[in-house]
């Protein structure tokens, strides 16, 4: 019984998922245009060329808002995976150790989750299934 709860629900699931995750990268990457300034030099003393800034906070604004539609949802979400583990890898995982994960559970979660949704695509209840992508 509970299995086909569960079944029956996955819709539901899928989509308040990746209306959450859309939110979250749509939150960060608005909050890196908006201040550039900051970010750039951020980038920098991260490792990154400046104009990496432009590209995080574009990418993570537009994919956000492609995950919350469902739109193109599965080259939005591969492109955002990489980001986020090329942030987990370069820039939070060299700040400690592997078992201290209160540095990196946000990036790693979010690669590991957009990547989840390239591999299993928006759902039913997006723009990509009424566009009759798959």
């Amino acid at each position: 019984m509970l299995n086909d709860l569960g079944n029956k629900l996955r819709p539901l699931g899928l989509t308040l998922l990746r209306l959450a995750v859309g939110i979250v990268f749509l939150y960060h990457g608005s909050v890196k245009l908006a201040d550039l300034g900051h970010w750039t030099q951020n980038f920098v003393h991260m490792g990154f060329p400046p104009y990496f800034a432009y590209i995080a906070g574009g990418l993570e604004t537009v994919g956000g808002a492609l995950l919350i539609l469902g739109l193109f949802t599965r080259v939005a979400a591969i492109l955002l995976a990489g980001e986020l583990l090329i942030a987990t890898i370069k820039v939070h995982l060299p700040g400690g150790p592997i078992w201290k994960v209160g540095g990196y559970e946000l990036p790693m979660l979010l690669s590991a989750v957009s990547f989840l949704f390239f591999c299993y695509g928006a759902g039913p209840v997006a723009v990509d299934a009424a566009m009759g992508k798959r």
